[in-house]
C-alpha cells in the first residue's frame, strides 16, 4: 500500500475519535438512566465480543478501509438517531454504536497488521489512543460539555477521509489481505500457545478493572495513571522491536511484578502500570504472527477475551486481585503465559 502515509495516521486519529465518540454517546444519553446497566453490557458485547466473527468476515471481504469507514458511519448513524429521537428506547442506538466500533477496529486493525509485517511499533501506536479517547469521552459525556453535533461531524469527516485514502491508490477499495487459512493451527502446541496469549490479554483486562490504589483519587494521580496505560501500550512495540519480544516481555512484566509489590507508593505504582501495559502490542503481534491467514479473526480473538476480562467487574464478582501482592502475582503469571505463547510466535 503506497498510501500508508495517509491511511495509517487516519486510523490512529480515528481510533481516538471512535472510542471518544462511543464513550461520549454512552455517558451523554445512557448514564444514570434505567437502561444504563443493560446498555453497557450490550455495547461492550457488540464492540468487543463481536469483533471475532466480524474479523473473519472482514478477512474474507478484503475491503479494510471501507470496513473502518463503515464503522465510523454506523456510530454517526447512532448519533443521528439519538438527535432525532425516533425510538422509544435507546438500546438500539447503543447496539449500532457498538457494532460500528467493532467494524472500525477490525478494518483499521487488519490494515495496520498488514503494514506492520515483522514489526510491532506501529501496533503500539495504533492501540494506545483508545484509552485516552474513552477517558475524555466519558468525562465530557457525563457533564455534557461538548455539542453532540461536533462529534457527529468529526466522525463523518474521518469516515470520508478513510474512504478517500483507501480508494486513492488503485481506484479500488480492495485490500491486500491474504486468503483465509487456519492451516497454522496444526498441533496441540499451537493451540496451547494461542490459549496462553489469550489468557495474558484476559488477565490484563481484568487487572485493569481492579486498580484500586489508595492514591488514585488524590491530586492528578488519576490522570497520570491513565497516561501510564497509554504510554505503556505506545512504548511496548518499540521496546520489542529494539530488543526482541521475549526480552521485552521479561523486562516489562518482570519489573512490573516487582514494582507492583510497592505500588502503595504512587510513583512505583504508576511505573508498574506503565510496564504492565507494554505487553499489549506484543500479544497482538504474536497472535497475528501465529494466525497469519486470518489477521482480522486474530484481532477479534483478543478483543473477545478483553470482553471476558470485563465481565466479572460488570457482574460485581468480588475481585481476587485487591492488593499489591495480587497484582504482582498477576504480572509474574502473565510473564509465564506470555513466554509460553511467544515460543510458537518467535521461530
Amino acid at each position: 500500500m503506497n498510501n500508508n502515509r495517509i491511511l495509517i495516521p487516519l486510523y490512529i486519529i480515528g481510533h481516538f475519535a471512535v472510542d471518544f465518540a462511543c464513550a461520549f454517546l454512552l455517558f451523554h444519553i445512557l448514564y444514570q438512566t434505567q437502561e444504563w446497566y443493560l446498555g453497557l453490557l450490550y455495547y461492550n458485547f457488540c464492540a468487543f465480543a463481536l469483533q471475532m466473527p466480524l474479523g473473519l468476515l472482514a478477512d474474507r471481504w478484503n475491503h479494510n478501509s471501507l470496513c473502518a469507514a463503515l464503522g465510523c458511519g454506523m456510530i454517526a448513524l447512532a448519533y443521528v438517531v439519538c438527535i432525532v429521537g425516533i425510538l422509544p428506547t435507546i438500546l438500539p442506538v447503543v447496539i449500532v454504536a457498538g457494532i460500528g466500533n467493532g467494524l472500525f477496529h477490525i478494518g483499521a486493525g487488519i490494515d495496520v497488521l498488514n503494514v506492520s509485517k515483522e514489526k510491532a511499533y506501529l501496533l503500539g501506536i495504533f492501540v494506545s489512543p483508545g484509552a485516552l479517547g474513552i477517558f475524555l469521552g466519558t468525562m465530557l459525556g457525563k457533564h455534557n460539555d461538548l455539542s453532540i453535533w461536533i462529534v457527529l461531524v468529526a466522525l463523518l469527516v474521518i469516515a470520508f477521509s478513510i474512504m478517500l485514502a483507501g480508494y486513492s491508490q488503485n481506484r479500488s477499495f480492495q485490500s491486500d489481505n491474504v486468503p483465509i487459512s487456519f492451516q497454522q493451527i496444526n498441533s496441540s502446541a499451537i493451540l496451547i500457545a494461542i490459549g496462553c496469549l489469550l489468557a495474558v490479554v484476559c488477565l490484563r483486562s481484568y487487572v485493569g478493572m481492579c486498580y484500586n490504589f489508595s492514591w488514585k483519587g488524590q491530586g492528578a494521580w488519576g490522570i497520570i495513571l491513565l497516561l501510564a496505560v497509554v504510554l505503556g501500550k505506545f512504548s511496548g512495540g518499540f521496546l520489542s522491536d529494539k530488543m526482541g519480544v521475549k526480552k521485552a516481555a521479561v523486562l516489562s512484566l518482570g519489573f512490573a511484578g516487582v514494582l507492583y509489590l510497592f505500588s502503595n507508593n504512587p510513583f512505583l505504582g504508576v511505573a508498574a502500570v506503565f510496564l504492565f501495559n507494554m505487553t499489549m502490542p506484543i500479544t497482538l503481534w504474536a497472535i497475528a504472527r501465529i494466525l497469519k491467514g486470518c489477521k482480522g479473526f486474530s484481532f477479534g480473538l483478543l478483543t473477545f477475551v478483553l470482553f471476558l476480562g470485563f465481565t466479572p467487574t460488570y457482574f460485581e464478582v468480588t475481585p481476587f486481585i485487591t492488593n499489591p501482592t495480587g497484582l504482582a502475582i498477576a504480572a509474574f503469571g502473565s510473564l509465564v503465559l506470555l513466554w509460553l505463547g511467544l515460543h510458537k510466535a518467535v521461530v
